[in-house]
């Protein structure tokens, strides 16, 4: 059997990252930066107010107390977004909104809360010292810096960045777009009634939310019988669209494993037993010269845990990032692990958590099965058991993947 580092290995040496588009801010979220950006101007581009409130000379008010307060005139007032030129002298001072241009000879600003909020007089009950609650301009960012490297995943505070140093459109790679589709004429969907020998699909539901949860963008196809025509022509049509297709179903040994048989010869597919449980049956190869197709086992567990040893790695490929699983931590066991394959790396659906102080564990999950979606769904992480481990003690401490 293929190890499973060979398998991925042969995976990320097929994909290829996708090619940059410039695309308006909206539509940039979840892409990866393709160019560093930096910053045309300061940021803040001038100095501003920090607050509502006074510009004042700060020596003008280092006497002010409660008991002792200062009366200066109000010369004006000044909103944001005022373009109009203002002098501040002693004696003098004028009212000033938050994220407002700092007036000539201003060199504190004193909040409204200190004072009697005067219009034409105002009294300040307390001392402001020099820079008071002022931004100075290039506080935040220089003209020049580097505010976003490339290879950065947009999220919102990213795109939020761009926006502030003026651009309005990116060039990244995009999100992925995936299809998904489940095999098999036993399955209904779900809202339907089932018949004898009849489940709903989940696995097309799971696997194209995980495309979502790794940042590519999932399409479900659904579930299509095992016809093999119908099969065929139903991935040759994704075929014009998507950056990856998933199947799960129909890739093993057995009489109706039609994904194997259709696929079989086509592009590179290659159908191989890779050494881990669950999982075993795999299909990898590319389409049309460009489509990784990713054909996964029908059991739900197996098709999850095959998309996030296999295909999240390759999502982030085609994007330019780090082809990681998800994050690993180590942790204690809190109970034996009595048995496990030898020969066969071992993915056990767990439970990881901290103990009062703060410190890792992990327990497995009662339910092994890779049918038992109940077990899948109640767990957060999956222990991994080496291939040449059989048993683990309570207290050993092992890998663990954290599941999003």
């Amino acid at each position: 059997m293929k190890r499973v580092d060979e398998h991925l290995a042969d995976i990320l040496g097929s994909v290829r990252e996708l090619p940059p588009l410039e695309l308006a801010l909206p539509e940039s979220l979840g892409g990866v930066l393709a160019e560093p950006v930096t910053a045309p101007v300061d940021l803040p581009p001038f100095d501003n107010s920090a607050m509502d409130g006074y510009a004042v000379l700060a020596a003008d008010v280092a006497a002010a107390s409660e008991t002792s307060p200062v009366s200066l005139s109000v010369v004006g007032d000044i909103a944001a977004g005022d373009q109009g030129a203002y002098d501040i002298t002693p004696g003098r001072c004028a009212r000033i909104m938050t994220g407002a241009p700092l007036p000539g000879g201003a060199d504190a600003i004193v909040p409204v809360e200190w004072t009697d909020g005067g219009a034409a007089k105002v009294t300040i009950r307390r001392p402001a010292t020099p820079g008071h609650y002022i931004r100075r301009a290039g506080e935040d960012v220089t003209a020049g810096q580097t505010v976003l490297p490339a290879g950065t995943r947009l999220g919102a505070a990213q795109v939020g960045m761009l926006a502030a140093v003026g651009r309005a459109r990116v060039l990244v790679r995009p999100r992925p777009r995936v299809a998904v589709l489940s095999t098999g004429s036993e399955l209904v969907e779900p809202g339907s009634p089932v018949g004898p020998g009849q489940i709903w699909d989940s696995n097309s539901f799971a696997l194209t939310a995980a495309v979502t949860e790794a940042g590519g963008v999932g399409f479900r196809v659904g579930s299509v019988g095992d016809d093999p025509r119908e099969v065929l022509a139903t991935i040759q049509e994704q075929l014009a669209s998507a950056d990856v297709i998933i199947t799960s179903g129909g890739v093993s040994m057995g009489a109706y494993d039609v994904v194997k048989e259709v696929l079989s010869g086509l592009g590179t597919m290659r159908f191989e037993k890779v050494a881990m449980r669950p999982g075993k049956p795999q299909g990898f190869g590319l389409l049309d010269d460009r489509v990784p197709v990713f054909t996964l086992p029908g059991n739900p567990v197996s098709a999850f845990v095959s998309f996030q040893v296999f295909v999240r790695p390759a999502l982030r490929a085609l994007q330019g990032l780090p082809p990681a699983p998800p994050r690993t931590v180590r942790a204690p066991l809190r109970v034996p692990i009595d048995s496990s394959p030898e020969g066969l790396r071992h993915y056990l659906r767990a439970n990881l958590g901290e103990d009062e102080g703060g410190d890792p564990w992990v327990a497995p999950a009662e339910a092994q099965g890779s049918h038992q979606v109940f077990a899948l769904s109640s767990s957060n992480a999956l222990i991994v058991v080496p291939e040449d481990v059989t048993s683990l003690q309570a207290g050993q401490t092992v890998d663990v993947l954290e599941l999003p």
